[in-house]
């Protein structure tokens, strides 16, 4: 494990160093405190370190305040080291944001025990954050493709569309079906099912860009969302994406299946400002369209053209009942 030394003095650093290294420690050391907190924000920084409480260019309290003033890193356990001991000076210690405190001269079996501490200390810690971003992803994702579920594909879904009307650009939304998929259930059961919705979900991420999103909208139902997507090249690409399902057998543990799948489409500007629920409706209704033309194909939600007609142009009897 990296630990890092800050001391000024050089006999003192060299002592610890030796010491720490018998241990097993990766050391870094340092000789002020400036290049101690430079250390501490590199990225793949000691998690452990060991602070003078007297350096030039900044102190180590000094260090510890400045650590700690930073939420986007990983924990850092920092133990003060000082030749004084009053209680005050304690207090001043741990307030600054150290985790622990020893007195100048120290025994090195404490100094091992101490970092020991330090090191469950990070293992908590570590084992705690692992936890919260396994609850987050489980809230967010679909527990069966690992796509994000429909909560989280709505909340993105309202970002984007906000993000294109101010930049006035178009996003492209598809909502796609795997075609006969009941079929496979009813067949091959719901194992066989479940590893076709795997596979199907994995191409449709790989026929993507990395900054457009992918989700589980339902059941056999996928959305696509293809971010600052141009009008004119929007057919084409939902064209490909259809195509990366259709063109290649998926392989399950029954064997090999040919399965398709059937998309709406719907470009946001075509539409104009409408909200999530108006336009997920609209491309429902194009993939409705999809599936009675045949499956295996895409519909582009268009809105309907508005005939203006002037009454000298109705015939004489519908101008008398107007």
């Amino acid at each position: 494990m990296k630990i890092l030394i800050a001391d000024d003095e050089a006999l003192s650093r060299r002592l610890l160093e030796s010491t720490l290294e018998r241990s097993g420690y990766e050391v870094i050391a340092v000789e002020d405190g400036k290049q101690a907190l430079d250390q501490l924000c590199k990225p793949g920084a000691p998690r452990l370190a060991l602070l003078d409480w007297v350096m030039p260019e900044l102190d180590g309290p000094g260090v510890c305040r400045a650590v700690r003033a930073r939420s986007d890193h990983p924990y850092v356990y920092m133990v003060l080291l000082t030749s004084k001991g009053s209680k005050e000076e304690t207090v001043l210690g741990l307030e600054s944001g150290a985790d622990d405190y020893l007195t100048k001269p120290f025994d090195p079996e404490e100094l091992r025990a101490r970092l020991r501490v330090g090191e469950r200390v990070l293992l908590l810690e570590d084992r705690l954050v692992e936890a919260r971003e396994n609850m987050r992803f489980r809230a967010t994702h679909d527990s069966l493709t690992s796509l994000l579920n429909r909560s989280a594909l709505m909340e993105l879904l309202v970002r984007e569309l906000h993000r294109s009307q101010r930049e006035k650009k178009s996003t492209a939304i598809l909502l796609g079906d795997v075609d006969h998929f009941k079929r496979v259930n009813d067949t091959l059961g719901h194992v066989i099912g479940d590893e076709v919705l795997i596979e199907i979900a994995s191409r449709l991420l790989d026929a993507v860009r990395s900054y457009d999103f992918v989700g589980r909208y339902g059941g056999e139902e996928f959305l696509v969302v293809l971010n600052s997507c141009d009008p004119n090249y929007a057919p084409g690409r939902a064209e490909q994406i259809r195509k990366s399902i259709s063109n290649r057998q998926i392989s399950t543990s029954k064997g090999p299946l040919s399965l398709t799948m059937s998309f709406g489409v719907l470009l946001t500007s075509d539409w104009g400002p409408r909200t999530v629920e108006e336009l997920l409706h609209e491309v429902d209704i194009a993939l409705y369209e999809a599936k009675a033309g045949g499956r295996d194909c895409l519909r582009i939600a268009k809105p309907a053209v508005k005939l203006e007609v002037s009454p000298a142009a109705l015939p004489q009897a519908v101008r008398r009942r107007r």
